[in-house]
């Protein structure tokens, strides 16, 4: 690991890490440290801005956050030292996504749901990504192991990545194969990462550069349900395809983060093993648009054939979820650059409005500049509760702009959503 980090990673983990067991203030939640990052954005301010503590007021005011409560997790530089001393001492790196080499399928497939930070050991060049992510239950029966084992094997023989989540049953059987066969593989870890980093057979692979294991959460961080269902994402994000070896219908993690998957707006190519005896969730993850596995595998250009197969998906529900995500800008030239935190902010000299740029890219589909321009306009609108339905028609926009609108404001804390019908309405100043 090296012992560089910017000054944009100090600050957000300062902000949103565990450091030591003072716990006078509550690191950032994801949604308050994407707060605070739109505020940065907005201000054309970087997180390494935060702690020369000249901005404190003003991103506390920004971002609705407690102002003595960041004052505190700022000044944790002392903590920080003994925490990055530690984390070196036993191999361990840490990233943010204010760093070159924070995987970019994070920020491109998940948005805002991306960590805030990456905890990892081993080589980072893997975090690039691809291959195919296999999950199933603890619990799986003997033909679930054989076919775990079966398709570890030719995913190493294609020297196709093999991502998981390193829990017990299907996780660790796909894992160990691919490191037995050869091949490279990815854990993405609920829980206590340092203890997997040291194990003797991870330490080998991890030093021949086989395996690489990563967690958004804290390296010494105990097994949780929610810890569990957060990585889920993680798993599936990391990879070209997914594969389901063994869910239960409607029960458990495997299950969630198929459906979880299945139900975003570009979800990955999901596949599902239907031989054999399985369980009902199997066939189940089907009706929601999971695809079968290829009853024969093609040993030597396995990638080829799944790139195939996931090409039939049916055409109407790509078409569906283009249709409900185009901008209500589209038709305007393109103001927002991709950029990455670690370049310079962009200045604009001409006659062309200036748009700010995402440092973080946090919300593509939902540029911060937009946003902020129409928020005032929908809230002046739910002064009364409103249905998606009749604030669509009020704006002239499409459903599924105004979904991406509603979901940061009620996030924000301006709009708050009501249930039994669902409306929206404007939250009072007190």
């Amino acid at each position: 690991m090296t012992n560089f980090l910017t000054n944009d990673t100090k600050a957000i983990i300062l902000l949103c890490g565990i450091l030591g067991k003072d716990r006078s203030a509550e690191p950032l939640t994801q949604t308050e440290y994407n707060n605070l990052a739109r505020w940065l954005v907005r201000e054309q301010l970087r997180p390494e801005a935060l702690l020369s503590m000249a901005n404190l007021d003003d991103a506390a005011a920004g971002a609705k956050i407690n102002r003595e409560r960041l004052g505190k997790l700022l000044g944790r530089g002392v903590q920080l030292g003994f925490a990055i001393e530690e984390w070196q001492r036993n191999g361990l790196w840490v990233i943010s996504r204010s760093d070159p080499e924070y995987p970019a399928r994070y920020k491109g497939h998940l948005k805002d749901k991306a960590p805030a930070l990456l905890f990892g050991a081993g080589d980072k060049s893997l975090l690039q990504g691809g291959g195919l992510a296999m999950v199933g239950s603890r619990d799986v029966d003997r033909e679930g192991e054989e076919f775990t084992r079966q398709v570890a094997e030719t995913c190493a023989r294609n020297r196709m990545l093999v991502v998981s989540g390193g829990a017990r049953g299907v996780d660790q059987i796909s894992m160990r194969t691919t490191l037995e066969s050869g091949g490279r593989t990815i854990g993405v870890l609920a829980e206590n990462l340092l203890k997997a980093s040291i194990e003797r057979h991870a330490r080998h692979a991890i030093a021949e550069g086989q395996l690489l294991l990563i967690s958004p959460y804290h390296p010494q961080a105990r097994f949780t349900v929610g810890t569990a269902m957060g990585r889920n994402k993680l798993i599936y994000a990391m990879a070209d395809y997914g594969l389901v070896v063994s869910a239960d219908y409607k029960k458990g993690g495997t299950w969630a983060g198929a459906e979880e998957e299945l139900k975003r707006d570009k979800p990955l190519a999901v596949f599902v093993r239907t031989h054999g005896q399985i369980p009902t969730g199997n066939r189940k993850l089907l009706d929601l648009g999971a695809l079968e596995w290829p009853a024969t595998m093609q040993q030597d250009d396995l990638s080829q054939q799944l790139a195939v197969l996931a090409d039939k998906q049916p055409e109407s529900q790509t078409a569906v979820r283009e249709t409900e995500t185009l901008n209500l800008f589209d038709h305007q030239p393109k103001q927002v650059t991709e950029v990455r935190e670690d370049q310079p902010k962009i200045s604009t000299s001409s006659n062309t409005p200036t748009v700010a740029v995402e440092f973080e890219q946090i919300e593509p589909d939902l540029p911060v500049a937009v946003y902020a321009a129409v928020l005032p306009v929908i809230l002046h609108h739910l002064q009364k509760p409103m249905t998606v339905d009749d604030l669509a028609v009020q704006l002239d926009v499409t459903k599924g702009q105004l979904n991406l609108w509603l979901k940061t404001a009620v996030e924000d804390g301006a709009v708050k959503k009501h249930n039994k019908p669902v409306r929206y309405s404007a939250k009072k100043e007190k």
